[in-house]
């Protein structure tokens, strides 16, 4: 007797409830007061154009691909497509670190949150705070262990949930948004007129803080396989993009019409619940600081998916051993999750030597993702060219090239000593890489990947000695 087919597919709102709970996780409550400490409100907005433009070409460029492409699965296999396996683990690898990364940035910024309500938890990296993470880590894994599906399911109902305390603190801030404390010094310069030079700096210093709130904008289609339409990732990612650009220039820049910036930049983390409290009272507080936990739940139990989706994938094309992708009776990737969940573990006992814990590691996150950006925009510049005379291509081939050259510009003004820091982590994955290529009789690594290895162990040397040295403190 034939056996049915009982995997349920993720709906298009599920899809884009993923796009937006990946990436509204924490950030959007801390934004605030990160961007107050580079930049007053004119350099912001423009920093906001900037940011939106870019993520907007690398949306419609995933979204061109995903629908001229739909056999790819995964946004690595774009850079595997088009130049080769290497490029393909790369840019693989990087996601994976990406996304357990940006958990550990998760669960400093909620036992911040949880500190509102219980002082022991308030700095957000002491022991405490770290015990009660570690448990939280390993309950979404065998949470996320049971069905991804079904994961994603209840995950479209939290980002409903948390997205009501955002709405309302933008209400509020709407109707108390005064244009004289939001125009004093507008540009914050010494003669409080535009200057370029100065501009162009706090402009530089919003990048990486704008770059990590989009991360998880390509959320979609790393579940493209599990969708009920392969066309509705594509679809999921434009319509959570646009809806997240709305909530973040609003929920960040309305503050500035509140408080003045130096208030801002000094208010205690997570910025928007203790602006609430400015605004309304302790009622807002535990408003935005229910819905910051809720937030932040939602959110890493969707990185929670991806990041062993993406081995899970990485699998299936031979990029990694095999043993890094089985699976148990629900079609989770079992193996995947207890390696992420052991990783985050490490990672955050070591938050008890490090200052600004969450600003660290949202870093990180960041930059190791750009890299698959990078790539993602490589290929979409390669398909245009190559099918350069097909209707649409000529407009797809600037899509791409503006998006390579956002994202290039990001890594160079932003973030290249963390990129330094991330190439530390590619070591090992170089090893599973070659072990992978060995299964299938191949070289462990061929000339060029060994030419790239050497790149990259280099790149990271010279991130182990901005630390050693002193001229990065982590």
């Amino acid at each position: 007797m034939e056996e049915k087919n009982t995997v349920k597919k993720i709906s298009l709102m599920a899809l884009v409830a993923l796009v937006i709970s990946s990436s509204i996780g924490g950030g959007v409550f801390g934004l605030t007061s990160d961007l107050a400490n580079a930049s007053a409100p004119g350099p912001a907005l423009i920093g906001w154009v900037i940011v939106g433009v870019g993520i907007l070409m690398l949306s419609l460029s995933l979204n061109n691909l995903l629908n001229k492409e739909p056999e790819l699965e995964g946004i690595f296999t774009y850079a595997e497509k088009g130049f080769g396996p290497f490029a393909g683990f790369i840019s693989g690898w990087g996601y994976w670190l990406s996304a357990w990364l940006g958990n550990v940035a998760f669960a400093t910024i909620l036992m911040s949150a949880v500190g509102y309500f219980f002082p022991i938890f308030k700095s957000g990296q002491n022991l405490p705070s770290i015990l009660i993470a570690s448990i939280l880590c390993w309950a979404l894994t065998f949470f996320v262990n049971r069905g991804i599906e079904g994961a994603a399911a209840i995950n479209a109902i939290v980002t409903v949930c948390k997205l009501i305390p955002i709405f309302v603190f933008i209400v509020v801030a709407i109707f108390l948004f005064k244009i004289d404390v939001f125009s004093a010094n507008f540009w914050g310069t010494m003669s409080h007129n535009f200057a370029a030079g100065d501009v162009a700096l706090q402009i530089k210093k919003c990048m990486m803080v704008m770059m990590w709130v989009f991360v998880g904008i390509e959320g979609a289609s790393m579940l493209s396989s599990r969708a009920e339409k392969k066309s509705d990732a594509g679809k999921a990612t434009i319509i959570g993009l646009i809806s997240l650009l709305t909530i973040y220039v609003l929920a960040s820049m309305l503050p500035y019409g509140i408080l003045t910036q130096a208030q801002l930049a000094s208010i205690h983390q997570p910025a928007m619940l203790y602006i609430a409290v400015e605004m309304i009272g302790p009622f807002g507080g535990y408003l935005i600081g229910i819905g910051l936990i809720i937030s932040i739940l939602g959110s890493w139990l969707s990185w929670t998916m991806l990041p062993a989706e993406t081995m899970l994938l990485m699998t299936k094309s031979k990029l990694l051993p095999a043993y890094f992708g089985k699976v148990n009776d629900k079609k989770a990737p079992t193996f995947a999750l207890v390696l992420t969940a052991g990783l985050i573990q490490l990672f955050l006992f070591t938050l008890l030597f490090t200052d600004k814990a969450y600003n660290f590691a949202y870093s990180l996150c960041t930059a190791a993702i750009i890299v698959c950006y990078i790539l993602v925009a490589m290929y979409q510049v390669k398909y245009s060219i190559q099918h350069i005379d097909e209707k649409g291509n000529k407009a797809q081939l600037t899509f791409g090239l503006i998006a390579l050259l956002f994202q290039i510009s990001g890594i160079i003004m932003a973030g290249v000593s963390y990129l330094l820091l991330c190439l530390i982590a590619y070591i090992p994955g170089i090893f599973f890489y070659g072990k992978a290529r060995q299964a299938q009789g191949e070289k462990f690594l061929s000339k060029g990947e060994i030419g790239m290895t050497i790149v990259i162990v280099i790149g990271a040397c010279v991130g182990i000695w901005l630390i050693a040295s002193g001229r990065m403190v982590v």
